[in-house]
């Protein structure tokens, strides 16, 4: 047996790139396996992010760094909250402490933060086009070079990545998907291939098919032989070849995503291959870490913890958050009107339906990350008199726009649409930011949307609602709002119509959604009038021109995009009366803002109460008593 250098140990500190990686000698990168896992689980306790989905793609990053030339070639991370691993080995281990932290790293691939990072992914399934893009790209241009895309089941749940294969199977082109199958999206998958790889992973079939070859005839040659081969007509019964393969890819595996032995020498045979090719791979979330094998979704993204410890609940009462006042609102609306059904895009934990799930199974579906179906479900429940409320966050009801159009506004149909994560979201960045729900929701007739100021308004708004005929959203942001005592009740509050909370002179902030409160108190420095507007659209006009009437200049405040937006609302408003008032519009400016703490980006931007006063005492000046 050769003998192989050892490097010194720890083997990590000396990895700053993939060129560092391939010069560790091939018996040695389990121990950098563990190095890394070991890395990824102190970082994440210390500033918080994804977890379980990290822990669990540590030896297939190895392994792809090892065996492709990247960046020459290029890897396409699906979703991308399984990238630090890939981070840290692409010389980035250095400030993994400002992950997700403003001006720090991303927690998602970033093309400008690396050129390791060949596409920015945060939404699901869009990694097998970005990756068929690059190779046929690769191929006009005369390159050689492999693009891989990883892509997790969860993911595969997506129409967008079918598309993708059924367009990529007939290309000639360097291109390999990774099927990383973990049986865990961010919520337990759901639908029929998830049940197909479940079945596969199980079936005793292939796994006695596989193990009377290797075990009990492995004595006697003729029979051996026979055994192989009755294996392999075995597998091609059982594994997802026959669906791949009809894309026009060679499909390979399963094979286990933790073993290297398995996985590089693997690799190394399909750089060989020509054509697409399509490699399924089977790892755990949260491998390496008992507690976050056990529990992977309470680990998906965990705060601040001890690895020693695990989580543990805060001794101290926190605040009701906003997803927690829709999940009892849900169940409670549910308990009342049997019309009610709860959907969701896999996102259960995220948006509060695990008790409506649990007391309502019936009631309860979860389509998987399929935005586009969950949209047009609801409106096929709601043609036959049901009344269907879709779970969503902001930025994913982007990816059903046409639906929420064709399917349910021109139809006019009764479903409510729970936004969750409006307006800035803090650690996930740009990708996740609900920035924009406002402009694209009140530009389509028949739709109506409301930003609640507080928990108790959410969930009065929620049952306004629930209670109209038509369509409607309901916008709130992440996490909790003031801490306002909430009311049990079911009763909404009137249709399209705002109030007046703090009387002043010569200046009306006109505030939607929770910057209701630093506006309050910006106000109370500048003795402005403050109205909580409550509706978006229908823009409560009535009470608009009465402020108008009574006041020399007018602010809007809205955490959502200023184009398009509220405070543009009130412009088209003002204009249509014939009113010439000096507006002052207050929100997100026109570009992407970064990731980094709520509070801090909302200060940055001026929509906390001293940028408020501030911006409206820059624009305005008045006369003292």
């Amino acid at each position: 047996m050769p003998h192989t250098q050892q490097l010194p140990l720890p083997l990590l500190p000396g990895v700053n790139s993939p060129a560092d990686l391939r010069r560790v000698p091939r018996t040695q990168l389990p121990v950098l396996a563990d190095e890394l896992r070991s890395f990824v689980l102190d970082s994440v306790s210390k500033t918080g992010g994804h977890l379980s989905s990290n822990l669990g793609t540590v030896e297939l990053t190895v392994a792809l760094h090892y065996v492709f030339d990247t960046p020459e070639d290029r890897i396409v991370w699906d979703v991308g909250h399984q990238t630090y691993p890939h981070k840290i080995l692409t010389g980035r281990r250095d400030r993994m402490p400002t992950l997700r932290q403003l001006g720090g790293l991303s927690g998602f691939p970033q093309r400008a933060e690396s050129i390791f990072d060949t596409f920015g992914t945060a939404h699901s399934s869009t990694s097998i086009s970005a990756a068929l893009g690059m190779a046929l790209a690769s191929k006009i241009k005369g390159e050689d070079r492999y693009s891989v895309a990883v892509i997790g089941d969860g993911a595969m749940t997506a129409g967008m990545a079918f598309e993708a294969l059924n367009n990529g199977g007939i290309a000639d082109c360097k291109l390999l998907v990774i099927l990383n199958d973990n049986d865990m999206s961010i919520s337990p998958p759901v639908g029929a291939l998830n049940r197909y790889l479940a079945q596969l992973m199980s079936g005793q079939f292939y796994a006695a098919a596989k193990n009377v070859g290797k075990s009990v005839l492995k004595g006697a040659p003729p029979l051996f032989e026979l055994a192989k081969r009755f294996e392999e007509h075995a597998k091609g019964m059982v594994v997802p070849a026959t669906l791949f393969e009809k894309f026009g890819f060679n499909y390979i595996g399963p094979i286990d995503g933790h073993d290297l032995d398995s996985l590089i020498p693997t690799l190394e045979n399909i750089k060989l291959l020509k054509g697409p090719q399509f490699l399924h791979v089977v790892t755990k979330k949260g491998q390496g870490y008992e507690l976050a094998e056990a529990d992977p979704v309470a680990y998906h993204g965990p705060g601040k913890f001890d690895p020693s410890v695990g989580l543990q609940k805060s001794a101290t009462a926190a605040k009701t958050t906003f997803t927690q006042v829709f999940g009892q609102w849900l169940c409670d609306m549910a308990f009342q009107d049997e019309r009610l059904v709860g959907i969701t895009p896999a996102m259960r934990e995220g948006s509060g339906m695990v008790e409506f799930e649990a007391r309502f199974p019936s009631r309860y579906f979860d389509v998987g990350i399929a935005e586009q179906h969950a949209v047009t479900f609801a409106a096929g429940l709601a043609c036959e008199g049901l009344k269907p409320v879709v779970a969503i966050y902001s930025t994913f009801l982007q990816r059903a726009y046409d639906q929420l159009i064709h399917d349910v506004a021109i139809q006019n149909l009764p479903v409510v649409f729970a936004l969750d994560r409006a307006g800035l979201v803090g650690a996930d960045g740009a990708t996740h930011a609900g920035a924009y729900d406002i402009p694209f929701i009140r530009c389509i007739p028949n739709m109506s949307l409301a930003c609640p100021a507080d928990e108790n308004e959410c969930r009065q708004l929620l049952s306004t609602a629930f209670a109209q005929n038509h369509p409607v959203a309901v916008r709130y942001p992440r996490g909790a709002g003031v801490g306002v005592p909430m009311h049990h009740s079911l009763e909404g509050l009137p249709f399209g119509k705002g109030e007046i909370r703090r009387t002043g002179k010569n200046i009306a902030i006109l505030a939607f959604g929770t910057l209701l409160y630093p506006a309050l108190e910006a106000a109370n420095k500048l003795d402005a009038t403050v109205v909580n507007m409550r509706w978006a659209k229908p823009l409560d006009v009535d009470l608009l021109l009465q402020v108008a009437g009574t006041h020399q200049a007018i602010v809007t405040l809205e955490e959502g995009a200023i184009m398009g937006g509220a405070g543009s609302a009130v412009t088209e408003a003002l204009h249509a009366a014939g009113l010439q008032l000096p507006v002052l519009q207050l929100g997100l400016p026109d570009q992407f803002i970064e990731h980094g703490d709520h509070a801090k980006l909302l200060s940055l931007l001026g929509l906390d109460a001293a940028g408020i006063q501030a911006a409206i005492e820059h624009r305005f000046v008045w006369p003292t008593a």
